[in-house]
């Protein structure tokens, strides 16, 4: 019982998070067209009991959401050559995820990048990213050979000179020429700088120590949790309301 009462709440935030995302889009009706259309079968102008709140309801429509991003993404690249970046995490749940990014240039001439998709990987190694990498490719029909770029971070699994992520595409596509991530340097450097900066130093310090706190017990992430939730609440309001007078 004492297990249930844990897992209740939780759900329940996730869904009056969703259901504040859904009551914003409501009072932007006036402002959006989309927002409009959405507001027609929404909250109180739902059919009967088609809220459309369930937690199911609520991963179909961000999977249509998700496909409809790719679909436009990959009508704007065409024909065109494009570059990979490329970079892994692990989510709240310690799934290992891999993140695509593409970049291109627009047909009416300037640079874009998109985050193209974010999918779960059962391992880093080079392989397990390449394989990857080419069946979203070859999911939206974009050819390998059109790749005229990479970027990832320096660890060694991505930029090895061997069995490396970049040897891999490079040995597919020779002309996709491997650059280690700016952003990433620029992170290297100001982690070296920062270090020379005493409050700087100190205040990341006391800051790692401050969150391995709060993440190594359960209680006191939830209630860290619980104690920010009524300023999180008062933003998102407040933002609706800004939204709604312009």
């Amino acid at each position: 019982m004492k297990h249930q009462i844990q897992i209740i709440p939780k759900r329940l935030k996730e869904l009056n998070q969703f259901i504040m995302k859904v009551q914003l889009l409501f009072h932007l009706r006036k402002v959006y067209p989309l927002a409009m259309s959405l507001a027609s079968v929404v909250q109180d102008n739902a059919p009967k009991n088609a809220s459309h709140t369930s937690p199911d309801i609520q991963k179909e429509i961000l999977y249509v959401f998700s496909t409809k991003i790719e679909r436009e993404i990959r009508q704007e690249i065409g024909d065109a050559k494009f570059s990979i970046i490329v970079d892994e995490s692990r989510n709240e749940s310690k799934r290992e995820q891999m993140a695509l990014i593409l970049r291109f240039v627009h047909k009416n001439g300037f640079i874009c990048e998109q985050l193209f998709s974010v999918v779960h990987v059962r391992d880093t190694k080079a392989i397990t990213l390449r394989d990857e990498i080419f069946s979203i490719l070859a999911r939206h029909n974009l050819s390998i050979q059109n790749i005229r770029g990479q970027g990832y971070d320096g660890a060694s699994n991505m930029r090895g000179e061997w069995n490396g992520l970049q040897v891999l595409v490079c040995d597919a596509c020779p002309y996709a020429y491997y650059i280690h991530c700016l952003a990433h340097r620029l992170q290297l450097a100001l982690v070296v700088a920062s270090r020379e900066v005493a409050n700087v130093h100190q205040f990341f310090t006391n800051l790692v120590f401050i969150i391995n706190i709060v993440t190594a017990s359960t209680k006191r992430n939830d209630k860290l949790k619980r104690l920010n939730l009524p300023n999180l609440l008062k933003r998102l309001q407040i933002i609706s309301l800004n939204l709604v007078e312009t």
